[in-house]
């Protein structure tokens, strides 16, 4: 890819990555809050000011220098993860699940509503590729999000999903893997279990829904 081609992708891309992983840790913060833990608002994550979740290196040197140094074949990074203490919410093993699914489920909402407008310039007959492209992009980042950060394994939002999910002694053996969980992806991504076995049958399923919502807004508005 030429380097002008790149820098275009990474204009296309950061708007729809910034809002993903925004909308993510904040949707995480608000639902610890509801459900009792004010940890991540006394220290102000609970916003959608981009800057309080970017971790420098997990934002933004390590994808731009993985998207540079495979020419877009392989990305990866992390936000700044939002602070929850789960012994404060008021059933902490049955509220970790919902502050756990929040994340994902902001991504979900982000990637239908990145598709309709698709759809709704679509409509209106503007063909810049930019914007259609941003949009395409903001449907794909938003779908790989939420796909990744199901995967069941800690500190992921999955792994926290299993362990509020499972019986308490199988929770707590699957919680002991959390120090090492970060590396155990990054393993597994590397060596392409997550994306087979994982990323690609969850997203399938995603893009179909996603596709199914969709429907009735081409209809009207196509």
């Amino acid at each position: 890819m030429e380097s002008s081609n790149l820098i275009q992708t990474v204009l296309i891309y950061a708007l729809p990555v910034l809002f993903a992983i925004t909308v993510h840790e904040a949707a995480h913060g608000y639902a610890a809050r509801h459900f009792g833990d004010n940890t991540a608002y006394a220290l102000g994550r609970i916003t959608l000011n981009p800057i309080k979740h970017i971790d420098p290196v997990g934002t933004i040197v390590m994808p731009l220098m993985l998207f540079f140094a495979t020419s877009g074949a392989f990305v990866f990074g992390y936000a700044k993860p939002v602070p929850v203490r789960f012994g404060n919410l008021r059933n902490p093993k049955r509220d970790m699940v919902w502050v756990a699914l929040a994340g994902p489920g902001a991504n979900l909402i982000q990637a239908f509503l990145w598709g309709l407008a698709m759809v709704l310039l679509h409509g209106m007959g503007v063909t810049e590729p930019f914007f259609l492209r941003m949009c395409q992009g903001g449907i794909l980042v938003n779908v790989v999000m939420f796909a990744l950060n199901l995967f069941p394994l800690p500190p992921l939002d999955g792994g926290r999903i299993l362990v509020g999910l499972l019986p308490m002694r199988q929770a707590e053996m699957v919680a002991r893997i959390e120090p090492w969980g970060f590396f155990i992806v990054m393993g597994l991504l590397l060596i392409g279990v997550v994306s087979t076995f994982w990323m690609r049958p969850l997203m399938t399923l995603t893009f179909g829904l996603l596709d199914l919502l969709l429907t009735p807004f081409m209809w009207i508005f196509g």
